[in-house]
């Protein structure tokens, strides 16, 4: 029987494979990146931006749940059981995006691909973590985040090409069924890591948590362990805010930036150049900030990510008279800014949350982070229909600053990352 052992170098085949497997799961939703908000307007007739967007509601709904879900169900199921359930939900998506006859079959699927994401994101994070350990935790993360990050970004921008050359519609989505069987056809191979839990926990007795039972100190239930998360801790409630707001950004753009920039008269392989640029530099950004969130700590890279984030909302308006240059200076600065935060952010999380209960930890900070899609699009949505797309991008530029200044206040080092 093989040894088992803890870190990156010790588990590298394994790890190479999720890293690949979860590259198909960002390509997938890579997919509605620069066309799906057009296919609103331009195929269903939609006029209301927040009818428009209503896709992206419907997503970060059901990602966030799935993924709060997810936590809960590691106690009950393997995680290689999650990701390929989470893979099956997916088979559907492509061929819905590509054929739908009305809005709501696009409504539709994305409650399913949100489901997938949430499924098969959440096992792939939580397999590295458990396969590397304490000490990689922010490489493990900045490599898994990248990775389908970076997918997401060449998809979108791959996905502009294809609609100026062939439409919004079939061929652009039909790209997607390459990722599903890639990522189930992976997930079969890929062994469960719970051998590598139980290493980690026999390495890591459970302490007292002050203010909580020895029983939830050693395996709070769901209802404990959201609450610890979501507002007991300090710090995992900063962290949970902060992701909140970082993917609040993402929805906001994800409807908002193909609307305005197409006002301002870019074509869709402009529109899928800003659109994949932005999650191409969050994902590939990722590998050297996860290192660094090793070394210099997880807070400084969140406050300072949170920033820089702003800074590109306000460049978007600044430069709106030269609108591909605005576009692409501000997917560089949303690209870089978002690449800080994320890894940091799962790394934080981790650090505060014991190894018994850390899966529901990440359950719930990604539950947070996932319904900030929803929250992006339903804010926008309104603001928009309200006071116009402009608005709505002053609104997202102040929510980031404040948030990234909460996060300074509230977040902490963990003593871990101190010694590290």
């Amino acid at each position: 029987m093989e040894q088992v052992r803890l870190g990156l170098r010790e588990n590298r085949a394994q790890f190479v494979l999720l890293v690949i497997v979860t590259a198909a799961v960002g390509g997938l939703v890579g997919l509605e990146r620069t066309t799906v908000p057009l296919i609103g307007t331009e195929v269903f007739g939609l006029r209301s931006d927040l009818a428009v967007f209503s896709f992206i509601i419907a997503f970060g709904v059901s990602k966030a749940l799935t993924n709060l879900a997810a936590g809960a169900l590691t106690a009950r199921f393997r995680r290689r059981q999650l990701l390929l359930t989470g893979w099956l939900i997916g088979v559907p998506v492509p061929f819905v995006l590509a054929y739908a006859p009305s809005w709501g079959w696009i409504v539709a699927a994305n409650v399913l691909l949100g489901a997938n994401q949430g499924l098969t994101w959440s096992m792939t994070v939580n397999m590295k973590i458990d396969l590397v350990g304490p000490a990689r935790r922010g490489l493990a993360t900045g490599l898994n985040e990248a990775a389908g990050y970076a997918a997401l970004g060449a998809t979108a921008l791959l996905t502009g090409y294809l609609a100026t050359a062939y439409g919004l519609r079939p061929v652009p989505e039909l790209i997607g069924v390459v990722f599903v069987a890639a990522g189930l056809g992976l997930s079969l191979v890929v062994r469960d890591t719970a051998a590598h839990v139980a290493l980690e926990l026999s390495q890591h007795p459970a302490p007292p948590a002050a203010g909580v039972t020895k029983e939830a100190a050693g395996q709070p239930g769901l209802r404990e362990t959201f609450v610890r998360t979501s507002w007991r801790d300090r710090s995992l409630r900063g962290a949970s805010q902060a992701g909140l707001v970082n993917n609040l950004n993402d929805g906001l753009t994800w409807g908002v930036f193909p609307l305005l920039f197409t006002e301002h008269g870019l074509g869709f392989a402009a529109i899928g150049l800003i659109k994949g640029l932005y999650p191409l530099l969050w994902g590939l950004g990722q590998i050297p900030t996860g290192h660094l969130a090793d070394r210099v700590g997880r807070k400084p890279l969140i406050v300072t990510g949170m920033l820089v984030q702003s800074v590109g909302f306000v460049l978007a308006l600044l430069l709106l008279d030269r609108p591909l240059l605005a576009g692409v200076l501000s997917a560089v600065f949303l690209g870089l800014g978002t690449a800080m935060v994320y890894p940091a952010l799962i790394a934080s999380v981790s650090d505060h949350a014991h190894p018994a209960w850390r899966a529901g930890a990440l359950g719930t900070y990604r539950f947070w982070r996932d319904i900030g899609y929803a929250a992006g699009a339903l804010v926008a949505g309104v603001l928009a229909d309200l006071l116009g797309l402009n608005a709505t991008i002053v609104a997202a530029a102040v929510l980031t600053a404040v948030s990234g200044l909460v996060a300074a206040r509230w977040i902490s080092e963990h003593p871990s990352v101190r010694r590290a």
